[in-house]
């Protein structure tokens, strides 16, 4: 019996190598509040992304929920159908309405044009995500925020090291939300982080992730609790040492992907755009009429064989009861996500997936491919 493939599975350095850093915090028994694991991977993680002020939290859906409280969003935020559910749910769970505009076709990111027709004066904010890792249109969404006086805060779960031209994406926006989550890239078994324009910025985050306290004995705001704790900080610590062995073996299995599928009639890998440095974060196909058999048919001949292929992203967020009646999510409104979210078929991709494995994938693809 062959053993499972999941579509992805975490990064884990030498268990040995945690203790001395398990170590340290017994010894210290500071587990939380901004110990010395704490400041230093915040400082780690600003020189390994070339970003000057980084907040952490304890998981990247508080960090969005905190950004935009930071941020004093209010009214209706424009964002994507395409993503994970966590990018509108923190717009709910502030009293936000989301309003939903479709996709471009080739990044799977908010299209410009259609952003700017999603206008209304209730609309204070873009929420647009860096799909797979590819960066949004930057200039375009800079530009539309600037004229309508908007805030923009980039959902960058996916986009962990991605560098365009000019370095890191994260740099863009009024603030950029990244995910450690275990399934990410770089994960700290749970984790988050905003990265800030400024410190002034920072530190108003820091306080509402601490329940709004500035010392003992002040409270500035209705904050949560959204600390990253020192063993996840310390996690993180060890992980930057592996980080960029891991993506350079996502990078050549990616490669070894678009090889052995380059040629296969209705199936199309998804490009990669407007980054010189990529994260390998997803292997996203397209399955079209021109294959064999249906996206979902494939889909089960893959979860047959133990190999665990996900549908990223399906359905829509726009599908989900709390926001099929907004009249943004309506599938007139989102042609194109729809059409994406019927043809995505995400193959597996880790550091520890095997060329075997990627060879026994494609095989299965090319066995069913029409002739």
């Amino acid at each position: 019996m062959t053993k499972p493939i999941p579509v992805t599975s975490p990064l884990l350095p030498p268990l040995g190598e945690f203790i001395p850093y398990l170590q340290e915090i017994w010894d210290s028994r500071t587990l939380t509040n901004g110990g010395s694991m704490h400041q230093a991977f915040e400082q780690a993680l600003c020189d390994y992304l070339g970003v000057e002020h980084i907040a952490l939290f304890a998981n990247g859906t508080l960090a969005l929920v905190t950004a935009l409280q930071a941020q004093r969003i209010t009214g209706e935020v424009i964002t994507t159908p395409y993503s994970f559910v966590a990018t509108a749910h923190s717009l709910l769970w502030n009293g936000i309405k989301p309003v939903f505009v479709d996709i471009d076709p080739l990044t799977f990111n908010l299209d410009p044009e259609k952003i700017e027709a999603a206008i209304t004066p209730a609309t204070t904010a873009i929420l647009p995500v860096h799909c797979y890792g590819n960066p949004c249109d930057i200039t375009a969404i800079t530009r539309i925020a600037d004229i309508y006086n908007l805030k923009v805060i980039y959902d960058a779960a996916h986009a962990f090291a991605v560098e365009d031209t000019a370095g890191s994406i994260l740099r863009h926006g009024d603030l950029s939300v990244l995910s450690f989550h275990a399934t990410k890239v770089f994960n700290t078994f749970e984790g988050g982080a905003i990265v800030c324009p400024d410190e002034k910025t920072r530190q108003r985050i820091n306080h509402l992730k601490n329940f709004g306290f500035v010392n003992e004995t002040t409270v500035v705001a209705p904050g949560i609790n959204g600390k990253m704790s020192e063993i996840n900080a310390a996690f993180g610590l060890l992980q930057l040492r592996y980080i960029d062995q891991a993506l350079e073996r996502r990078g050549e299995i990616e490669a070894l992907y678009r090889q052995l599928l380059a040629d296969v009639p209705g199936i199309r890998c998804v490009q990669r755009t407007g980054q010189v440095r990529s994260n390998h974060a997803y292997l996203p196909i397209l399955v079209d009429s021109a294959f064999t058999l249906t996206r979902d048919e494939l889909y089960q001949r893959f979860r047959d064989q133990d190999i665990l292929v996900r549908r990223y992203f399906f359905p829509l967020i726009s599908d989900f009861p709390m926001y099929r009646g907004l009249p943004s999510a309506g599938s007139v409104s989102l042609p194109v996500a729809r059409s994406m979210a019927e043809k995505v078929l995400c193959l597996p991709i880790f550091p520890d997936l095997g060329d075997s494995d990627v060879e026994r994938i494609c095989e299965l693809i090319r066995s069913v491919a029409p002739r």
